[in-house]
């Protein structure tokens, strides 16, 4: 199978370019598949560092592969303005589809209605577009939130203190906040001692350096929820360097086999995460827009659903990475979602 990555030179930022054709056979595909090395996609990234963001992207290519499509990757590194210029780059180019994933509603919403106007497919995962043409490929980030923060109270009970890692106008985030502030409504002796949190690249590293503030002014603080793993791992350097492992439990919410490590660790006080596979979003991204550029009309959100992943189970299966995940949990290697009889699946 043929496969090239070109370089393309922007501004502040990179572009790979994923030239994939022949990945499916032709005859069997509808239009405009059946000349699937015709087909031009681009992904148009705001949030790119971490195990997530990279699984999510393997996901995207893989997905294209088998579909036989190009794949342009646009990586605006969380530069909010640089992203919407990059969405008029690929609506230049003369891209079929675009998957616009994250950034902030603001900056994207006209940049979106601009790629509609100019009639091509549009997908957004993760980002609020405010667009009724445009399909919301999403984790129910609600129910990744609900799902870690009961965790919570089974393993602490309904009378604890917490720190919370939130940056308001991501939209997942804000999602799972409402997810917080439903379980805080619902049991009133959970207390917030503090809410922290930032984006600033490299992201554990910087919400590590908020963490050992936070904790040397709230040393009552037994339980942080931390809904992204970057934001996880970020609190336990800092709850590790304090010395606090058996003090404090983290929940958080997506998975890597870096988390997976971390969360083993003898003493770890990761305790929970809430996931799906980021690499099963990337795919499903792919196959919702694969759908509306045959002419099909996927719902208005595409739901990949989470699964709840324990410490205790992590140990207990002895999983070590994302794939023994997947082996003992089958609903975590695979979403039938946006599926049709036409579309070939990566190979696994």
């Amino acid at each position: 199978m043929f496969l090239r990555r070109q370089m393309l030179k922007l501004t502040g930022a990179a572009a790979l370019t994923l030239g994939m054709g022949g990945a499916a056979l032709a005859g069997d595909m509808p239009a405009p598949f059946d000349k699937a090395g015709e087909v031009k996609i681009a992904l148009v990234r705001y949030l790119s560092t971490g195990d997530f963001f990279q699984s999510y992207l393997s996901g995207v290519e893989t997905q294209a592969e088998a579909l036989g499509v190009d794949l342009r990757v646009f990586d605006s590194r969380q530069d909010a303005a640089l992203q919407a210029d990059m969405v008029d780059q690929a609506i230049a180019l003369g891209v079929d589809g675009i998957i616009i994933q994250h950034g902030l509603t603001e900056s994207m919403k006209d940049a979106a209605q601009r790629a509609v106007e100019a009639g091509i497919k549009v997908v957004a995962f993760d980002v609020n577009v405010e667009n009724t043409s445009i399909p919301q490929v999403e984790q129910s980030d609600y129910m990744l939130g609900k799902l870690a923060l009961e965790q919570a109270v089974v393993d602490n009970g309904d009378n604890f203190t917490a720190g919370y890692v939130y940056v308001p106008g991501i939209a997942p985030l804000d999602r799972r906040d409402v997810a917080w502030e439903d379980i805080k409504a619902a049991n009133p002796g959970i207390k917030q001692a503090a809410m922290f949190g930032t984006l600033d690249n490299p992201i554990a590293n910087s919400v590590a350096n908020q963490a050992r503030s936070v904790l040397q002014a709230n040393p009552n603080i037994n339980v942080i929820f931390a809904p992204y793993d970057e934001f996880a791992k970020g609190v336990k350097i800092a709850v590790d360097e304090a010395g606090l492992t058996s003090d404090i439990k983290i929940y958080s919410a997506d998975v890597s086999t870096a988390d997976i490590s971390a969360m083993r660790e003898p003493g770890s006080a990761w305790a929970a995460t809430v996931a799906t596979n980021p690499a099963v979003v990337g795919e499903v991204s792919v196959r919702t827009l694969a759908l509306m550029l045959a002419g099909e009309t996927p719902d208005a959100q595409v739901i990949v659903p989470p699964t709840l992943i324990t410490q205790d189970f992590l140990n207990a299966e002895d999983i070590k990475n994302m794939g023994d995940l997947g082996s003992k949990m089958p609903q975590f290697a695979h979403a039938d979602v946006s599926m049709a009889d036409w579309m070939p699946l990566p190979k696994r």
